[in-house]
């Protein structure tokens, strides 16, 4: 692992970490590790298709999320320790390069502790805040790691519905002329999920595999790029294949796949400490 750090402006740093290729092959192989038995594809026993197999039938970047996630946990905070960085919010990762037989890069923006002079702080009275942890902020944890760790698998028949993942192909045209990003070859968009802007998902649903339809949307007055606030667009829209997303239930089972716990609620207890202690240090 090498980190480079930037500073950006006052107390906010970028770190630029690369990861060497055999690291990454590593955490690529325990992401299909964790995975593997998720997958059940034809001609092989559920869980033992091989990963290239299940490559090819999901997609190369099937294993990228658990293996991004492995290499940032690991190697995140190896960075700020060799680097003296001591960051107060959670970073904003951005991959800059990622390809299995290639260093894996990314980007770390952090906003880190000012330089402070201390003034005459003698005999102040300091309160103590106590922190506590609400059952919905374990919920939402919970739920991220439901999502994480959901089952994605070919829709055989049917339209698109919502909640449904419509793999398409798009492209976007404002008074008849295309513009920059507004082009897409087989995007992942989760049906319902707000990915896209105005009613662009609702008007999916219903459409086959194999069908085109002309989208049409309106920017919002301030979408970000002048050029494009509140002006109607027409997305010409291909569905190459719909698939469907299973979530896991949220019980013991649940909690003996995605960690070291053997029931859901020694799970619950362990999110809960560890979110009590992050906010109290």
């Amino acid at each position: 692992m090498n980190a480079k750090v930037e500073k950006i402006e006052n107390n906010v740093v970028k770190l630029e970490i690369t990861v060497d290729a055999q690291e990454f092959k590593g955490a690529m192989k325990k992401a299909f590790n964790k995975n593997a038995k998720k997958f059940n594809i034809p001609g092989f026993r559920k869980g033992k298709a091989p990963k290239n197999i299940i490559e090819k039938y999901y997609g190369n970047n099937v294993f990228y999320e658990d293996a991004i996630n492995f290499c940032c946990d690991d190697t995140y905070p190896q960075a700020l320790q060799e680097n003296d960085v001591k960051p107060v919010d959670y970073p904003q990762i951005d991959i800059v390069q990622i390809e299995e037989g290639k260093d894996f890069i990314y980007t770390a923006k952090v906003t880190v502790v000012p330089e402070v002079k201390l003034g005459d702080y003698k005999g102040l009275e300091v309160k103590k805040n106590v922190y506590e942890v609400k059952d919905e902020e374990i919920d939402n944890e919970l739920k991220a790691m439901q999502q994480k760790n959901a089952r994605v698998e070919t829709k055989e028949e049917g339209s698109i519905e919502k909640g449904n993942i419509a793999v398409v192909d798009f492209k976007g045209f404002v008074d008849n002329k295309a513009f920059e990003g507004g082009e897409g070859k087989d995007y992942e968009l989760e049906i319902g999920s707000g990915t896209f802007i105005d009613n662009f998902e609702d008007q999916l649903v219903g459409l086959n595999k194999g069908d085109s339809k002309d989208v049409v949307v309106t920017f919002p007055e301030e979408y970000g790029k002048e050029e494009l606030n509140g002006k109607e667009a027409t997305f010409k829209v291909t569905v190459k294949d719909i698939k469907l997303k299973e979530l896991p239930a949220l019980d013991d089972e649940f909690a003996k796949e995605v960690s070291e716990f053997d029931t859901i609620d020694d799970l619950k207890a362990d999110l809960k400490e560890k979110k009590w202690k992050k906010q109290m240090n």
